[in-house]
């Protein structure tokens, strides 16, 4: 649940009315967020490093809107996409929790949220994180697939997937949806388990939508995707990072400044 004026406050932000459940309100809310709210691990980083004893930033979603608004800074893929689950649950849309695989390594596993909209029985993908513009509709098991521009929904090896574009991976990235449909109670214990470990624990990762492009930071570098998927990339050093932060992606100066430096990212620890 959401306090009714965040609600309010979050879609005077947005820039957007409230709409009317259906495909073309959902539309409109989702290109709104992807232009509006930025993925990024900005409060997390700062969490970790002032190492903080309470939950992580985004752990709910008046918590989440509640620093969006305060200071422009989004979240990871658990804090947004949370965030957006209890938004458009708020608006009337009939949406579930999502865990997926970002196959950043063939072992990786359920390191992903996401969240899924069902409306007249089609299912829609609104990615907090992926910010695809527009919702991704999960065609059925048996159509073609593997054609168009990314990025785009289809079955690979049995599952609903998302192949889209990151700076290390500009050919194509896989995101495997596992399980659509789990409880509030899962959802933060996995947000929670990124604690001792996740690769955004220790570098910075941002991106945002604007207009067409998609423009964002990772690896020491400044990306964008252009209207038809081309990459560019520069390097950029820690005062262009805070430029980035604060004229690209709207965050307030001193939070920026509060960013830590990127560290190594280590291998992940074997689980018992």
């Amino acid at each position: 649940m959401i306090k009714g004026v965040t609600v309010v406050a979050a879609l005077a932000r947005l820039g957007v009315d409230r709409p009317t459940p259906d495909l073309a309100g959902l539309r409109a809310v989702y290109a709104a967020w992807c232009q509006a709210v930025s993925f990024d691990n900005v409060l997390k980083l700062i969490h970790l490093n002032e190492e903080r004893s309470w939950p992580l930033p985004g752990s709910t979603a008046d918590d989440f809107f509640d620093s969006w608004l305060a200071c422009g800074a989004g979240g990871t893929c658990w804090a947004g996409n949370g965030a957006l689950h209890d938004l458009l649950a708020e608006l009337g849309f009939e949406v579930e929790r999502a865990v997926a695989t970002m196959l950043s390594s063939p072992d990786a596993f359920a390191n992903h949220g996401s969240v899924v909209a069902t409306l007249d029985g089609v299912r829609w993908i609104t990615d907090a994180s992926i910010l695809s513009g527009e919702p991704l509709r999960i065609p059925a098991p048996d159509e073609p697939s593997g054609a168009g521009p990314l990025p785009r929904c289809e079955w690979l090896n049995g599952s609903p997937s998302v192949v889209w574009q990151i700076l290390t991976e500009p050919d194509g990235f896989v995101c495997r949806f596992e399980r659509i449909g789990i409880t509030d109670d899962q959802w933060h214990a996995l947000h929670e388990r990124t604690v001792a470990w996740s690769p955004f624990n220790y570098a910075l990762s941002a991106r945002v939508m604007r207009g067409a492009t998609t423009v964002g930071v990772s690896s020491e570098q400044r990306y964008g995707f252009d209207e038809s998927g081309a990459l560019s990339a520069t390097p950029i050093d820690r005062n262009e990072r805070v430029r980035f932060l604060v004229e690209e992606l709207g965050i307030a100066e001193a939070l920026a400044r509060r960013v830590p430096n990127d560290r190594p990212v280590p291998s992940r620890p074997m689980e018992s």
